[in-house]
Parts: structure tokens; C-alpha cells; sequence
């Protein structure tokens, strides 16, 4: 069931969510457009939390967030660290038209809206890496996962999920295959998780609509300003297979831009990573 308790000083101290804080710090377009806030202490993940309640009738502008992830899942399989009161483990609920080909670029624009909103609660220095990272001085801060349910060709319910690392403690970090960061390695003190998950609905919840209207255009040049690794030499892998040039953009519907030897390759996300030349 969700969290509607006021937390005790102990559990202040752990800087839980409240739900009546987040509610309390929308702006007025986003709290038009929530139609639910569903705080949990504990699930096997939030993607999965907010799946099953599309299937039981949810529909657009469901936000499920929890404490803790015992399941947590990003791209391509991989697990998401996601210990007690560290994080944000957010996943937000919309039903698009146009099918697949209406979502060609949603999980950059997110990514820009992520890292205004964080930004807005003072941490700088944000870059975005393609399709769905978000970066700091080169490591991850967080990530995008995009989950797709309904009709392709048609009407569709998008997952979006996000992950965000907070105050990473060191006993979970041991468990992170990668580079990464926090944000409370890039400014102290670290803002609250409630001020952020406000924040971060404030910028995705009119995202979502505008998208929808729009499409990625609006979002690509300010994608573009945050890109990691423009004009670097990268390695894009799919599967078994792996092609190496110069990222050089994206496209207007947010493919990947790939100049390899003089022959300019167009990458689409799903299974695919990029990563730099060592």
C-alpha cells in the first residue's frame, strides 16, 4: 500500500519520502497532470510496480516511487543498485498515440528535463549520454528506462523509469560494475529526495503532453548542448557486434550519429551502448 505516514524523527533522519512534501512542492501544471503518487517502502522495482498497475486500469500521470528496490533493472538487462533511502527510483506513467514511431526521442528530451531539474536544485555540470544516461565529469549519475505496453502500431502506455543516485553508501557501491557518482559527491549537502522527486515531476509531468504534441524537436538542440561525447571517438555495441568512429550528433528524431571511416551511420536505441575509446 502507499506510504501516506509522517515520519518519525528517526526516519527524518533517513530523509524518507513524503508524499505530502512532494505534493507540496508542484508547481500547479504538474499537479494538474498527476493523477496519482504511489510511495512504497519496498518493491521488486518500480517499472515493474507501475506495469502492473497499468494492467489493473492506471492510466496517464501514475508516478510510483519506493525507498528501495530489491529488483531494480536498467537497459539491456542489467541490475540497478538501489539501496534503502539512498536514492530515487522514479517511474511515471503516459499514454501516448502513433504507436512506437511517436516515442522516437523520448528518452533524450527526458533526460534533458532530468537534468534541468536537477540543475534547478543546484547541481551543475550535468552531460547526457546516448540513448539515456545522465553524467557527471564522465561518470553516471543516473539513467532512463523506457517500457512500452499496449498496441505498437496504435494507442500506447509508456513506462518511463529513472534512476538517480543520491547518497550512494559505500556498502552498495561495492556492487557497481561501472563509473558512477552521486550527487552528494558534487554538492553538499545533498538536496532531499523530496525536494528532488518534486523537482523532477515539476520538469517530466508537462514534458510528457508537449512531447506528445511535438514530438523531439523542441528537446534536440538542448540535448545536443549536454552531449558527452560529440566529435569524441566512441564504440557502439549491439549485441556481438561492435562499430567504432566519431560521435558526431544526433538526428532530428534523436538517432545516434556515427562517422566511421567516412561512412556516416544512423543508430537507433533499444539494445545498444556506447562507450568511449579507451
Amino acid at each position: 500500500m502507499p506510504s501516506t505516514d509522517v515520519p518519525s524523527p528517526a526516519a527524518a533522519a533517513l530523509d524518507l519520502l513524503d508524499r505530502d512534501r512532494v505534493l507540496a512542492a508542484l508547481d500547479p501544471p504538474a499537479r494538474k497532470l498527476l493523477t496519482e503518487l504511489d510511495l512504497h517502502q519496498q518493491v521488486d522495482s518500480t517499472n515493474a510496480e507501475a506495469m502492473r498497475r497499468v494492467r489493473a486500469g492506471a492510466c496517464s500521470g501514475l508516478v510510483c516511487s519506493a525507498e528501495q528496490q530489491l529488483a531494480g533493472r536498467g537497459r539491456r538487462g542489467r541490475a540497478w543498485v538501489s539501496p534503502f533511502a539512498s536514492n530515487i527510483y522514479l517511474s511515471l506513467v503516459w499514454e501516448f498515440t502513433g504507436g512506437v514511431a511517436a516515442l522516437e526521442g523520448l528518452s533524450l528530451a527526458v533526460g534533458v528535463v532530468v537534468a534541468e531539474a536537477l540543475g534547478d536544485c543546484g547541481v551543475p555540470g550535468l552531460q547526457l549520454k546516448w540513448p539515456n544516461d545522465i553524467l557527471h565529469a564522465g561518470a553516471k549519475l543516473g539513467g532512463i528506462l523506457l517500457e512500452i505496453g499496449g498496441d505498437r502500431e496504435g494507442g500506447c502506455t509508456v513506462v518511463i523509469g529513472i534512476g538517480l543516485n543520491v547518497k550512494m553508501p559505500d556498502s552498495a557501491a561495492a556492487n557497481i560494475d561501472q563509473n558512477w557518482t552521486d550527487i552528494g559527491s558534487i554538492v553538499s549537502p545533498a538536496p532531499d529526495r523530496n525536494q528532488l522527486l518534486a523537482a523532477l515531476l515539476n520538469k517530466l509531468l508537462p514534458l510528457l503532453p508537449a512531447f506528445a504534441d511535438h514530438g523531439f524537436a523542441p528537446w534536440k538542440n538542448l540535448w545536443s548542448a549536454r552531449d558527452a561525447y560529440a566529435g569524441k571517438a566512441v564504440v557502439v555495441h549491439s549485441g556481438e557486434q561492435q562499430l567504432a568512429g566519431t560521435a558526431t550528433g544526433i538526428s532530428d528524431s534523436g538517432a545516434l550519429l556515427l562517422d566511421a571511416g567516412g561512412t556516416l551511420h544512423t543508430i537507433v536505441g533499444g539494445e545498444v551502448s556506447l562507450r568511449p575509446v579507451a
